[in-house]
C-alpha cells in the first residue's frame, strides 16, 4: 500500500508544477567513486542546479545542469544533467533540486566487495518485482541497479508518458542509489532510441551513445553493449554495429591488460547467446545467432568475449531465469568445479522481473549446458569481490525466497582462455534447430549463418 501511496503522489506531479523536478536517478559517470551523475526531467525550459553536502542544513557545493530539450511524437521534454564532484568515500551525502531533497550514500573509493540488484524487462504495468526492489534497495541490501533493458514497457508509450511514469515509480530508490541501464528491443520507439538516449545517463564512450559503455568499479570491470544495434541494423544501418565492435575491442583489450588492478570482466546486454526457452523459437533463431557470431559482413559479439577472457555475462529478453555452466561457441564445461576457475564465460539470464506480458516457458527437458532455470517473476542480487561472484535469485511468486544460489571462484591470475579450452575439451551442443515459422531462418539465411558457426 505505501508503495501506490508514493506512486499515486508523484504521478501528476508535472501537470501541478511543470518545472519541478521528477524522474530523480543517480548514475555512474565514470569509474571515479568521487564523482556521480544526477538526472532529473522538467516539463519547461529551466535551468537547475543541485546543491549538495554532507551537512542537511548547510548544502555548500553546487552543480549546474546541462539542459538538453528533447520532442518526441509532439511533446516537449527537458533532460537536466549535473555531475556531483569532489565526494568523500563511504559519507552521506544530501542533495537538492528546486525544493525536493534527497540523499545517498558513496561508495569506498576502491572498493574490494559490494552487491549489485540485476533484472531485465520490468514494465510499469504489471511490475511484479518493484515493490520488492525498492523495499531491498532502502533496506540497503544492495549497493546500486543494472537494468538489462525493456524498460517500462514502453519508456515512449503514450507519447513518453509511460516512461515518466515508470522513472516516478522508482524514484524512491533510485534517487539514492545509482541506476545503470542498457538498450532492449521495446527501447526502439521508431526515432532511433530517442527516448533511451536522451532519458538516461552513462560513462562517456566517446561517441556520445549511451548504448554501449564501461566502468571499472571494485574488482570489476562492467562493459554493457547494446543487441540492439544487430536487432534493428535494417533500420538504422549497419554503422552502429561496426562501431561498437570496434570500440569493445579496444575496451576489453584494455581491461584484460589491467587484471592485476581488476580481475574481473563483465558484460550485460539485453538479447541473450543461449537460452533454452521455447517461446517464438527465438534461443535458436536468425537474431539471437546474428548478435552472437554475426551474419555477411557484421562482427558478432561471442568472440570477442573469448578473445578477451570474458568472465561473465548478464542478459534478459527472455521473461525467465537461467543459469548456464561456462560455454564458449556451443560447447560447455559441466563438471563438479566448473564454476572454479572457469574454462569459458558464465552466463546468467535474468528477464523475470515482471511486465505485462507472461513468462517464458521452457522446453520439457533441460539442455545439458542449462545449469538451472525458473520462470517465476524474480531478480538477481550479485556479490563481487576479488575472487569470488556469488549470484542468488530471488522469487518473487514464492515470497521473496531464493530459487538460485551459486558461487564463482577464482584463483588470482586465473583468465579463462582458448588454450585452456584445448587442454580439457567441452562437450558440444546439439545441432542447431529452425522452426519453419520462422521466416528468418529461411534455408538461404541458415545456409550463411551455419557456415560461420
Amino acid at each position: 500500500m505505501w508503495l501506490k501511496l508514493i506512486v499515486l503522489g508523484l504521478l501528476g506531479h508535472h501537470h501541478v508544477k511543470a518545472a519541478s523536478p521528477d524522474q530523480v536517478h543517480l548514475a555512474f559517470v565514470s569509474s571515479d567513486t568521487s564523482q556521480m551523475g544526477v538526472i532529473w526531467n522538467t516539463y519547461v525550459d529551466a535551468r537547475q542546479s543541485v546543491k549538495y553536502g554532507t551537512d542537511q542544513g548547510n548544502l555548500n557545493m553546487n552543480s549546474v545542469d546541462q539542459q538538453i530539450p528533447w520532442v518526441y511524437n509532439g511533446t516537449t521534454r527537458y533532460s537536466h544533467r549535473a555531475i556531483l564532484n569532489g565526494l568523500e568515500p563511504e559519507t552521506t551525502y544530501y542533495y537538492q533540486i528546486e525544493d525536493r531533497k534527497f540523499s545517498f550514500k558513496t561508495m569506498s573509493k576502491n572498493p574490494s566487495s559490494y552487491k549489485v540488484c540485476i533484472f531485465g524487462d520490468l514494465g510499469y504495468w504489471h511490475g511484479n518485482s518493484t515493490e520488492s526492489i525498492i523495499r531491498k534497495g532502502l533496506n540497503g541490501e544492495y549497493d546500486w541497479i543494472l537494468h538489462l533493458g525493456d524498460i517500462s514497457y514502453d519508456l515512449h508509450t503514450n507519447n513518453g508518458q509511460n516512461g515518466d511514469d515508470f522513472l516516478n515509480q522508482l524514484e524512491p530508490i533510485i534517487s539514492r542509489v545509482p541506476y545503470m541501464v542498457i538498450a532492449g528491443n521495446h527501447e526502439d520507439d521508431g526515432a532511433n532510441f530517442t527516448n533511451y538516449q536522451k532519458r538516461f545517463l552513462v560513462p562517456d564512450n566517446g561517441f556520445q551513445d549511451n548504448q554501449f559503455y564501461s566502468f571499472d568499479l571494485g574488482p570489476v570491470h562492467w562493459v554493457g553493449v547494446s543487441t540492439e544495434n544487430y536487432g534493428f541494423y535494417y533500420a538504422y544501418g549497419q554503422e552502429p554495429v561496426f562501431t561498437q565492435y570496434n570500440w569493445l575491442k579496444n575496451d576489453l583489450d584494455k581491461a584484460n591488460k589491467n587484471r592485476a588492478n581488476v580481475p574481473w570482466i563483465f558484460s550485460f546486454q539485453h538479447r541473450p547467446f543461449y537460452c533454452s526457452n521455447v517461446n517464438s523459437y527465438e534461443c535458436q533463431s536468425f537474431e539471437n545467432r546474428l548478435v552472437r557470431t554475426g551474419w555477411l559482413d557484421m562482427p558478432g559479439l561471442e568472440s570477442l568475449f573469448l578473445q578477451y577472457g570474458m568472465d561473465m555475462g548478464f542478459w534478459g529478453h527472455e521473461h525467465s531465469y537461467e543459469r548456464f555452466y561456462p560455454v564458449a561457441d556451443r560447447k560447455y564445461w559441466n563438471g563438479s568445479d566448473a564454476y572454479h576457475n572457469p574454462k569459458a564465460p558464465v552466463y546468467v539470464l535474468t528477464g523475470s522481473a515482471g511486465c505485462h506480458s507472461p513468462d517464458a516457458e521452457f522446453t520439457d527437458q533441460p539442455w545439458p549446458w542449462s545449469a538451472a532455470r525458473n520462470n517465476d517473476y524474480g531478480y538477481s542480487i550479485v556479490t563481487v569481490s576479488s575472487t569470488s561472484m556469488r549470484l542468488v535469485q530471488i522469487s518473487i511468486d514464492k515470497n521473496e525466497n531464493t530459487v538460485d544460489d551459486f558461487t564463482i571462484t577464482k584463483d588470482p591470475g586465473h583468465v579463462n582462455s582458448e588454450e585452456l579450452r584445448r587442454q580439457t575439451p567441452g562437450l558440444k551442443f546439439p545441432p542447431l534447430q529452425c522452426h519453419p515459422k520462422d521466416y528468418r531462418c529461411s534455408a538461404k539465411y541458415l545456409k550463411i549463418v551455419n557456415s560461420e558457426l
